[in-house]
């Protein structure tokens, strides 16, 4: 912990907070909890169903100088009485908690709106009834479809950025129809999200709401039949990684051409830890949080994905490293897609100063080094089990 005292932006003293960190054993929430344990002397309540990937944070053997301020509470929100107390016991609650990949929205569409806007509900009703802030993560999939994507294809106005530029004050939400059920997320993700905008405007709730731009890096979803569930299919970036650690063709979902910016789980983080320690500047704010400088086509990402790997484990490529394969064959039928999701940075940047900093090429350099490490001598392993029972 720095001795230094350290200040917020408006140049005041921070003070020590008890952070209620709800879904802290995920990916975004490992890598918080690691920021606040080693560079703040905030406290963390932090609740989870697993607590695999802090497993680090929390093993009293490492004897860590945070040991007395963090502690796992194993819950699920769903049903568990000890949330309010919880939330009470705290001055600040971040819902980190969601059913957040795609393959999911389309195959398990009241899991998912279940788990993004019915579950979220008490969290939000208990930070407003005791008046603890709230920092809710929700989605750049709000956003829906871009106003571009519905005109001609050879329209000049597609190259314009008023069509296709997301942001948070102005955009407006546009989603598929109500058989595309891949719009299941981003609905419940909006709803929860006015429910929260109301309840700063009714009831005078303190709360920020933070909209991640594919936030990429080490930890980030499972490796299939590894560490989730064979038939699982995470992200694109560990669905990426795993075909390249099996040494099979990536698959491009209807040819890779939508286009996503990428931006590195610790450049997103340092936003993160601007809003918990400015809640003068970030309070009753909606904040995207991505890189627009990293933007690619899924199969470009593909491309870039493959020429890392090559350097970062010394294999060569394959001959045919992608695949084309249709949407409804990869994730069913009622999939749609956004086709273009790029972030304007005018409010996170005037609010709190924020630049992501790590280009495309390092970060996927840094999260494909940690995939190696950490996965291919267990996938070598998984196949040659499998070859030797077939």
């Amino acid at each position: 912990m720095a001795s230094v005292a350290r200040v917020d932006l408006d140049g005041n003293p921070i003070k020590p907070i008890t952070i209620c960190m709800i879904g802290a054993g995920g990916f975004i929430g490992s890598h918080l909890c690691e920021k606040l344990m080693s560079e703040t002397p905030h406290k963390v309540l932090a609740l989870d169903v697993y607590n695999d990937k802090i497993k680090h944070l929390l093993e009293p053997e490492n004897a860590h100088p945070w040991s007395d301020r963090i502690q796992f509470h194993r819950l699920n929100i769903k049903q568990d009485s000890r949330l309010e107390g919880l939330i009470k016991m705290a001055d600040l609650t971040i819902n980190l908690a969601a059913i957040c990949t795609p393959a999911d929205y389309n195959t398990r569409p009241l899991d998912t709106i279940y788990s993004n806007f019915i579950d979220a509900l008490p969290v939000v009703k208990y930070c407003s009834e005791n008046n603890k802030r709230l920092i809710h993560f929700s989605t750049c999939e709000v956003y829906g479809k871009t106003i571009g994507s519905y005109l001609p294809k050879d329209s000049p106005l597609r190259q314009d950025p008023a069509y296709y530029v997301l942001k948070e004050d102005e955009s407006p939400c546009i989603f598929g129809s109500i058989e595309k059920q891949r719009w299941s997320y981003a609905c419940a993700k909006q709803l929860i999200e006015r429910l929260i905008y109301a309840e700063g405007a009714e009831n005078g709730l303190e709360f920020t709401i933070v909209r991640p731009f594919n936030w990429i890096g080490p930890r980030m979803d499972f490796i299939p039949g590894i560490d989730g569930p064979s038939e699982g299919v995470p992200r694109v970036l560990a669905c990426f990684s795993n075909n390249l650690l099996r040494r099979e063709p990536l698959k491009l979902v209807d040819g890779g051409q939508s286009q996503r910016t990428f931006v590195y789980i610790k450049d997103a983080i340092e936003a993160v830890m601007l809003m918990i320690e400015n809640p003068a500047r970030a309070n009753s704010h909606i904040f995207n949080v991505g890189n627009p400088n990293n933007e690619v086509t899924v199969r470009q990402l593909g491309e870039m994905m493959t020429e890392v790997y090559v350097k970062v484990s010394g294999e060569p490529k394959l001959e045919t490293p992608t695949i084309d394969v249709s949407s409804q064959e990869f994730y069913g039928v009622g999939y749609d897609d956004s086709d273009k999701r790029i972030p304007d940075m005018t409010i996170i940047n005037k609010q709190l100063g924020w630049n992501p900093k790590t280009s495309l090429w390092d970060l996927l350099e840094s999260t494909l080094t940690y995939q190696h490490r950490t996965y291919a001598e267990a996938v070598k392993k998984a196949i040659s089990q499998a070859s030797a029972t077939s």
